[in-house]
């Protein structure tokens, strides 16, 4: 099985701030990205979707640049730029030719120093965010599905539960008091990674790393609380309306406790998910799509956004299935539990595993082909994982999971364990 040998070179500067560089002179490309350890589940209550609205006001100009300069800087380099809140983290990271990279790191620094929060800067987002719901959730078929609705059925805590997108009524009451003190307790240097990838010198980067990062004021990291939940002891079932679904849907989940402290298990867990639906000779898709023709499509994955190395305890395996008779959801959940069974009970047939294994690796491999994804990867295993060299070692890690660990992953997933979201179509009507 192919493992990869990229280059890391990590410090810490004085202030806390975690720096990893991964020169690949290959292309002369570079991507610089900064994750900081806050997300939705760090949202107090009464503030649902703040961490995504704070991720938009860090784009509305900083210290030394007006709004919009941000953009023009990137953009007239040849670059491009973005930003993502997730559960357990929110990154802001840049592709740019390498000949830009140090206007990279003093954009990333600036806005580190000090973002511009504004009411009139406040205002605006806050109507983007709002729009943004209205088109990606309100007004689409199967808007936030099951990211946004599923939590609420198989988590209790209000971190894991709630709404990470928000809800307009805690939106429109956020101040810009609460701004302030959002950035000043979660976005310090001591509570970051920057990770800094491709055509680069690992010296000089790192003597422009400490020109633009070292003078922003040390500020203590805030203390991350355990958001851990307990497996469930009974399924929970719930339903959702949907005015714009053409036809029903489902989603399936489990808590899965600890990716981070028990990787072997998650990485035995994701196989599984490949084994259920990926491709046509997958489990699910075989027997629920082609042979008993209950559902339209099916999928299982790791993560509430997809990627199983994304979030701390807990995190969630998902099944999702459209379905085009209501009334079969029934028949679906018994297929999906019959299968889960086998696989525990009677294992995998010969070549199943290798054969998903080395398409999952593939799959893995390619996308840390590219700069700025490897960059951010190589960030995200920093900040979540603790340990950036896992990016060398995840394919190595994989190829060691046994038989058993994933027949043990699908023993875990009874019916007594979930929680099921039935997303009731009115698109039809």
């Amino acid at each position: 099985m192919p493992s990869p040998s990229f280059e890391l070179h990590e410090t810490t500067l004085g202030n806390g701030l975690r720096v990893v560089l991964a020169p690949d002179r290959s292309a002369p490309v570079v991507g610089v990205a900064v994750l900081y350890d806050v997300g939705i589940r760090s949202e107090p209550e009464g503030r649902t979707g703040f961490a995504h609205l704070f991720e938009h006001l860090m784009f509305q100009g900083s210290a030394t640049l007006e709004k919009l300069e941000h953009f023009r800087y990137v953009q007239s380099s040849g670059g491009t730029f973005n930003g993502s809140t997730h559960f357990d983290y929110t990154n802001y990271f840049e592709a740019l030719p390498s000949n830009a990279l140090e206007r990279g790191l003093f954009l990333e620094a600036d806005r580190m120093r000090s973002p511009r929060i504004t009411e009139e800067n406040l205002a605006n987002q806050l109507d983007v965010v709002k729009n943004e719901i209205r088109v990606n959730v309100l007004n689409r078929p199967y808007g936030g599905f099951p990211w946004i609705h599923l939590p609420a059925v198989l988590f209790d805590t209000f971190a894991n539960s709630h709404n990470g997108y928000g809800g307009f009524e805690d939106l429109e009451s956020a101040t810009v008091a609460d701004a302030k003190d959002f950035f000043a307790k979660y976005y310090a240097p001591a509570n970051a990674v920057l990770a800094v990838g491709g055509d680069l010198d690992v010296d000089e980067t790192l003597g422009l790393i400490d020109k633009h990062f070292a003078g922003i004021t040390k500020r203590r990291a805030p203390k991350r609380p355990s958001f851990a939940e307990p497996p469930l002891a009974g399924e929970r079932r719930a339903t959702h309306d949907d005015p714009h679904a053409p036809i029903p849907a489902v989603a399936i989940g489990y808590r899965v406790a600890d990716p981070v402290g028990s990787l072997d298990q998650l990485l035995a867990r994701v196989l599984l998910a490949e084994i259920l639906t990926d491709g046509d000779s997958s489990r699910l898709q075989q027997r629920l799509v082609h042979r008993d023709h209950l559902v339209t499509d099916i999928g299982a994955y790791l993560g509430e956004f997809g990627d199983p190395f994304d979030e701390r305890d807990p995190t969630t395996f998902t099944v999702t299935a459209h379905y085009p008779d209501a009334g079969s959801l029934d028949r679906i959940l018994g297929g999906i539990d019959t299968e889960l069974a086998r696989i525990a009970e009677q294992g995998l047939d010969a070549g199943e595993l290798d054969r998903v294994r080395t398409r999952l690796v593939s799959v893995l491999l390619r996308e840390l082909d590219a700069v700025m994804s490897r960059t951010l990867a190589i960030a995200k295993f920093a900040l979540v994982h603790g340990d950036a060299g896992l990016v060398n070692e995840i394919t190595a890690r994989l190829a060691a999971i046994t038989e058993q660990q994933v027949r043990d992953a699908a023993a875990e997933l009874t019916p007594d364990r979930r929680a099921v979201l039935e997303v009731i179509a009115g698109g039809s009507r």
